[in-house]
């Protein structure tokens, strides 16, 4: 009876702290540590390293990201870059796997994981954008073959260490990349926030701080600049998934191969050269997102007049702001009827919107020789400090030093 009773007692004390008897508050760190090293391995060595190669990996930091993912999510590296290849592919179109754009933010916030299984099964996908993923021994004889076994031993490791309670980590570690990457990220990244760039989808930035997320917060700023290592652009922003980098690089564990670019200034230039044009064609998100603060300088200045003089009514004068700061081809026909009834009380706000298109049309143009390219944005520099608007004259002056 006593041999009985003390088994009992051990068995139960081992199912209430497991081999280690951590408390609670060194539970909810560990769970913390160990989903961070999830977040991190997703961002650093899926993301940046695999699906873009932004970066190189040492085969250490590598091997290890893979065992991890392998153990704390059962993801395939094929899978999950040919996804997310697919997705920059056909982003916010109904081919893409996962935009709310055209599935509605709940289906993608609540079932994101759920649009991820589909989409690995299609295996159109896998071939066409799965290129250049690991295909060594390992990859397909463990990790792609067994990939749920990962997360049951990470089960039962997390019950032998910690009893009980490992349950309950082990179930927030499973959720935790369907509902950071596959839900918000994918979800709330392409429907909330903020833009520091007007790219072609709907990205944007949830927050400036990319902590929690590893630095998939910058949404925005990583759609437009798809193949940066880097994905925080401004002096506020900061992204923990670059700090990982560079500490692995100073390591030699890892090599950068790209950053967004970074505008480079020739103050002074009085005409604009071959070295602005193509500063401007390749800092092309830069120069708009800059004319966008131009207008909205411009904006403050006709507004006290359009209310004086035309009397339009706040409603519509909010709308149209929001109108103005979109991408023109995006505007639908109704929207640009509402515009051209703006632009009717404002020529100012007419010429700062007919200028802003002309000036990305000098990157669409591929058609044209260097020649013509830079002929027309010397005209359109000498045209916007002609024009009499100081916001319009301002920003030329600074797009002539590109350099």
């Amino acid at each position: 009876m006593n041999l009985l009773s003390t088994t009992v007692d051990a068995v139960l004390g081992f199912l209430d702290g497991g081999l280690i008897g951590l408390s609670g508050w060194q539970v909810f760190f560990y769970t913390l540590a160990v989903t961070h090293i999830t977040i991190a391995s997703v961002t650093i060595y899926l993301h940046r390293h695999q699906a873009h190669r932004a970066l190189e990996l040492h085969a250490i930091p590598s091997h290890f990201f893979r065992f991890w993912l392998w153990l704390t999510t059962g993801q395939v590296t094929k899978e999950w870059a040919a996804i997310h290849r697919k997705h920059h592919a056909k982003c916010d179109t109904e081919e893409d796997p996962h935009s709310p754009v055209t599935r509605g933010i709940k289906k993608v916030l609540f079932e994101g994981a759920e649009l991820y299984r589909a989409e690995s099964k299609n295996l159109e996908t896998m071939e066409k954008y799965g290129h250049g993923t690991p295909t060594d021994w390992i990859e397909r004889n463990v990790y792609t073959r067994f990939s749920w076994q990962g997360v049951v031993l990470q089960l039962i490791i997390n019950v032998a260490l910690f009893g009980v309670i490992g349950i309950t980590i082990w179930a927030v570690q499973m959720m935790w990349i369907p509902i950071t990457a596959a839900g918000i990220i994918n979800g709330i990244g392409h429907y909330w926030g903020y833009r520091n760039y007007d790219c072609a989808d709907a990205a944007t930035n949830i927050i400036p701080f990319g902590i929690l997320i590893g630095g998939e917060e910058l949404h925005n700023n990583h759609h437009t600049f798809a193949t940066s290592a880097k994905l925080s652009s401004k002096w506020y922003e900061f992204d923990i998934g670059w700090l990982y980098i560079r500490i692995l690089e100073t390591c030699g564990l890892a090599k950068v191969r790209r950053v967004a670019p970074e505008p480079k200034f020739a103050h002074g230039k009085l005409v604009a050269d071959f070295d602005t044009l193509q500063s401007v064609i390749a800092n092309r998100y830069d120069v708009m997102a800059k004319y966008a603060k131009s207008f909205k300088h411009a904006w403050h200045e006709e507004v006290p007049h359009l209310r004086q003089k035309a009397e339009l009514e706040y409603r519509f004068l909010k709308s149209s702001r929001k109108l103005l700061q979109r991408e023109p081809a995006k505007l639908e026909a109704s929207h640009k009827q509402q515009l051209v009834e703006l632009f009717e009380h404002s020529k100012a706000l007419e010429t700062m919107h007919n200028m802003r298109v002309e000036l990305g049309a000098i990157w669409e143009r591929s058609h044209f020789t260097r020649d013509q390219l830079l002929h027309q944005l010397q005209d359109w520099c000498v045209r916007a400090e002609a024009s009499g608007i100081k916001s319009l004259q301002e920003f030329s002056m600074r797009l002539r030093s590109y350099a």
